[in-house]
């Protein structure tokens, strides 16, 4: 079994070649994979570490793609099953030269909000390390929510680490779940042992931007004790359950590309730097710096290095891990 696991919906992704035009008049795609939990499941493989994710995709072409794509990416495929019933999600994605593109869902009653709990009993923990949540799968079904509590579960049973990104998708969770986002969201996190919030999602989850004030309400969680806090372009801020806090500084982009997969960067650059054995402050270092190289790329996880990769910008920023 892997190091890491993770829970999560992949979404076949067709990406506008055509730069800064809208997805109404673009003509052009590439067809790329896509899913924030399946990127940290790639970005954990390509720094060195082993990684398994669990999901499931319609019986169809789509559904294929993604289970290739995925082997191709040396991420374990044992618990991405094929559902004969239901179709595998997509979305179409805007090309821009700068800030956010726009994103266009195509997964509600897709097969991925079909996948049981039965399959958690099935899921071999014995060589995890580190399971990595996202607030993202429980959103897309009653059935997904249900499944990802069992895992949480089972993971918390067995004394796993577990990190957790909100990753909030609000038009997700209002079109697909009748149930409270933030409350949801925020009764999942207090099972994490590590909670990885944004400071926009902090307005929108408890009510506050500040970084010592969204720490605080996640440290009230009954599991948690760490909580990271992004802040986007000035770092982390991180606190601890002992009251430890300290901010570590974000690395300086000349030319932002598609901020698409940096918060899926920050998080897989924490993960690894802790199966490596550095410090926490060396933790999310190498989540900014993760979340840095991949804002300079356009794909969802293009940006993700190798090791080499990685001490190579560490060397060119003047800084290292301790």
């Amino acid at each position: 079994m892997s190091e890491v696991i993770t829970i999560g919906e992949p979404i076949v992704t067709f990406a506008s070649t055509e730069p800064d035009v809208s997805l109404v008049d673009a003509l052009n795609w590439h067809k790329i994979m896509g899913g924030a939990e399946l990127n940290v499941a790639i970005g954990v493989q390509r720094l060195g570490h082993t990684a398994e994710y669990i999901s499931q995709v319609g019986e169809d072409p789509f559904g294929a793609y993604v289970k290739k794509t995925i082997a191709s990416h040396n991420v374990g495929t044992t618990y991405v099953s094929y559902d004969p019933d239901h179709w595998t999600a997509y979305q179409l994605k805007q090309l821009v030269t700068k800030g956010d593109p726009e994103v266009v869902n195509y997964r509600k009653g897709s097969a991925a909000t079909h996948l049981s709990k039965e399959i958690i009993e099935k899921v071999d923990l014995s060589d995890v390390k580190i399971a990595h949540m996202s607030g993202i799968f429980p959103g897309i079904s009653d059935t997904a929510e249900e499944t990802f509590r069992a895992l949480f579960q089972r993971l918390n049973d067995e004394n796993i680490l577990t990190t957790f990104d909100p990753n909030l998708r609000p038009t997700v969770w209002k079109t697909q779940r009748s149930v409270d986002m933030a409350q949801t969201i925020n009764e999942l996190a207090s099972y994490a042992d590590i909670v990885l919030p944004g400071v926009e999602e902090g307005k929108i989850l408890m009510g506050s931007s500040n970084p010592e004030e969204i720490a605080d309400f996640y440290l009230k969680g009954q599991r948690t004790k760490t909580v990271i806090v992004k802040i986007g372009a000035a770092g982390a801020f991180v606190k601890t359950e002992n009251g430890e806090k300290f901010t570590v500084n974000g690395f300086k982009v000349e030319h932002i590309v598609d901020t698409v997969g940096a918060g899926d960067g920050f998080a897989l650059g924490v993960i690894t730097a802790l199966l490596d054995g550095k410090s926490l402050k060396s933790a999310v270092m190498r989540g900014n710096a993760v979340g840095a190289l991949q804002i300079q790329t356009p794909g969802d996880n293009d940006g993700y290095p190798t090791p080499s990769e990685l001490q190579a910008f560490y060397a060119q920023e003047g800084v290292a891990e301790e």
